[in-house]
C-alpha cells in the first residue's frame, strides 16, 4: 500500500523559508518519479517541481531558483525547500507520485506567506 505523509507546512513572511518533507512507504523514492503540487485558494493543482529516478529534476517557471526538491534515499523521503518565499506560494502542498498505472498523493500541507 502506497502512502505519502507531507509535513512542514506553516506560516511564514515574504522572503522566508520552509522545507516540507514527503515521507513515502509502500514504494522506492529513487525508483520512479516524485513530484510537489501546490494547491492554491480557488484553483486547480499545479506541478511545482518533480525529482526524477536518475535525479534530474524539473521546475515550474514561477519557483526556478528560490525551490529546490531534493531526497533522502535512506530516509525514502523526498524534500521541497522554498527560499525567498513569496505571497503567491501560498497554498496547500501535495506529494505526488504514480504506482502501476495509478497516481498517489499524500493528505496536504500548508503553506502561508504573508507580506
Amino acid at each position: 500500500q502506497v502512502q505519502l505523509v507531507e509535513s512542514g507546512g506553516g506560516l511564514v513572511q515574504a522572503g522566508g523559508s520552509l522545507r516540507l518533507s514527503c515521507v513515502a512507504s509502500g514504494i522506492t523514492v529513487t525508483d520512479r518519479t516524485v513530484g510537489w503540487y501546490r494547491q492554491a485558494p480557488g484553483k486547480e493543482r499545479n506541478l511545482v517541481a518533480e525529482i526524477r529516478s536518475n535525479r534530474d529534476t524539473f521546475y515550474d517557471a514561477s519557483v526556478k531558483g528560490r525551490f529546490t526538491i531534493s531526497r533522502d534515499n535512506a530516509k525514502n523521503t523526498v524534500y521541497l525547500q522554498m527560499n525567498s518565499q513569496e505571497p503567491e506560494d501560498t497554498g496547500i502542498f501535495f506529494c505526488n507520485t504514480w504506482q502501476a498505472g495509478a497516481g498517489h498523493w499524500g493528505q496536504g500541507t500548508q503553506d502561508a506567506v504573508s507580506l
